[in-house]
């Protein structure tokens, strides 16, 4: 059965320091929970302990992580997995999510969310890390597809196929991210509605959107640095129809805009979160 938590419905919020003051003082109705990656937290003090605390004073907070990497080839660091543990029991989180994603080789961080191959040994490799990180985590696990710019090889299966077979073999749940399979339909060719039935909708946990950068001819980049676009919008709603209430995150990470058109932003996915669903947060 899908994990639930009564305090997670309707639309979220990335915590992020340069938005942190305005979260906790001028939240508008819309804004039910927030999100927050413990790399930005875990053996950090001073202002992040103290903006940690603020946030969950008002609000509910779910993890999402940064740098796990479980398509990787390196040992688990099971120091971080230790400290990732007594976070999420910290803030009580209902569930942790990190990426479908390569990032580290020999020891060392590439410090970017690189795709990995859609192969059939891959998503064994894959699933069976995932496995193990699940394992170290007091709570379910979700992983979220990525945006990705070139296909690393020969792909033996297309993304949806890859993503049930990693889900299917690990156990893990899905983070719907509902931007990136825009940018990526945009950027490969394919239709985003028919990948997203093609995918295991009951076992979205959770949704993000973001905004992207158009480049030049087109070319799409996921920056989560402007404004959700109208196609991403729609596209949420057409998810939301097919997965049922999930909660759905706001990512804004960079080039924050005034906080009242962060807001309208808010105010309009809580609208399309209202109508795509049925119910009322």
């Amino acid at each position: 059965m899908r994990p639930t938590d009564p305090r997670f419905t309707g639309i979220g919020l990335g915590l992020r320091a340069p938005l942190a003051e305005a979260i906790v003082h001028r939240a508008p109705p819309s804004l039910r929970w927030l999100e927050v990656s413990p790399e930005n937290h875990v053996n950090r003090g001073g202002s992040f302990v103290r903006m940690l605390h603020e946030a969950r004073a008002k609000f509910p907070l779910v993890t999402h992580g940064l740098t796990m990497c479980p398509g990787s080839t390196d040992p688990l660091d099971r120091a971080y997995l230790t400290d990732l543990a007594a976070f999420v029991r910290a803030v009580e989180a209902p569930w942790h999510s990190d990426h479908l994603c390569f990032g580290h080789r020999d020891g060392v961080f590439l410090h970017d969310l690189l795709p990995i191959p859609f192969t059939r040994d891959a998503a064994a490799h894959t699933a069976a890390r995932v496995r193990e990180a699940m394992a170290a985590l007091p709570v379910p696990f979700a992983l979220e597809n990525l945006s990705w710019y070139a296909h690393p090889g020969e792909a033996e299966l297309d993304e949806a196929a890859f993503i049930r077979a990693v889900l299917d073999a690990s156990g893990a749940w899905l983070m719907l991210d509902v931007n990136n399979v825009y940018v990526n339909a945009r950027n490969h060719g394919f239709d985003a509605r028919e990948f997203i039935d093609a995918l295991p909708l009951d076992r979205v946990v959770q949704m993000h959107v973001a905004g992207h950068l158009v480049a030049e001819h087109g070319f799409r980049i996921d920056t989560h640095g402007e404004p959700v676009c109208d196609d991403v919008y729609d596209l949420l709603h057409y998810a939301l129809r097919r997965t049922g209430p999930v909660p759905v995150l706001l990512e804004r990470d960079h080039n924050p805009p005034p906080w009242e058109a962060l807001v309208d932003e808010l105010d309009r996915l809580d609208a399309i979160w209202r109508d795509a669903t049925g119910v009322t947060p």
